[in-house]
């Protein structure tokens, strides 16, 4: 039997903190509680959680910052639980190493279905075989079994590493997948919605509402890439924003 997933709810509010602990049982998780943000990055430490709920507004230290001292030593899926629907926090929190968020009161169900998708990111490796590039897979990224090499970025999909000339990078799981799927595609055009799906774990268009708040969060979460990669949206050398539309692999260096 494999081992059970670990979450870990940050939550000062009781009766929430019940709800979440529910929702992540039942979907299989061996589940942690916390009510402060001190307690929280503690337990964060000592658990190494598949997967945390984090509450913006907490008691002593506020989400954000419990985020960005998690993010410092966990490589956890943050989901950010918030009462305030301003665009500006959402994207803070995004900004702070959150994968995705929720306005309070949310639905259970779709709390369920966000975890979820999450969870299926890492779980397979994709077939993929030594090959000469073809109109979809172009040789600005050269791929072999399981890893892709573009400009001197190097990504390997089984250890979920990447390095940029023989320098790690620590990405989050969601960062990773973006540039995954922009390595996968070579220099065609994943459009926002496109990216959205991926993170959401739809192989295609199945009719599922897409918001320009999902699209904005992906913009966020490609501009923290950026910056890890060192990377200038004028000069890219690995990520081609296409206004309007969405993003592809830059042309390979000569």
């Amino acid at each position: 039997m494999s081992e059970a997933r670990v979450g870990l709810v940050i939550e000062d509010d009781q009766d929430i903190r019940e709800l979440v602990r529910a929702v992540l049982t039942q979907a299989g998780f061996d589940v942690s509680v916390a009510a402060s943000g001190v307690e929280g990055v503690l337990a964060a430490r000592s658990l190494n959680p598949d997967v945390i709920t984090l509450d913006l507004g907490l008691p002593d230290i506020d989400g954000f910052e419990v985020s960005r001292q998690i993010r410092e030593f966990s490589d956890a899926y943050i989901v950010m639980l918030t009462a305030r629907a301003e665009e500006l926090d959402t994207l803070i929190g995004l900004e702070s190493g959150a994968d995705d968020y929720l306005t309070k009161p949310f639905r259970p169900r779709e709390l369920r279905a966000r975890i979820a998708a999450m969870m299926r990111r890492p779980r397979s490796v994709p077939a993929m075989t030594e090959s000469m590039p073809s109109a979809d897979q172009p040789a600005e990224a050269v791929a072999r079994i399981g890893h892709y090499s573009h400009n001197g970025l190097d990504l390997t999909y089984a250890s979920r590493s990447v390095s940029v000339d023989g320098q790690e990078l620590n990405l989050t799981r969601t960062e990773f997948e973006l540039l995954y799927a922009l390595l996968e595609a070579g220099r065609t055009v994943r459009t926002k919605s496109d990216l959205v799906r991926r993170l959401r774990d739809e192989d295609y268009d199945v009719g599922s509402y897409i918001s320009e708040a999902d699209e904005r969060s992906v913009e966020v979460h490609m501009g923290n890439l950026r910056k890890k990669l060192g990377d200038s949206p004028q000069q890219p050398r690995w990520l081609q924003t296409v206004r309007g539309v969405g993003y592809r692999l830059a042309p390979a260096e000569r």
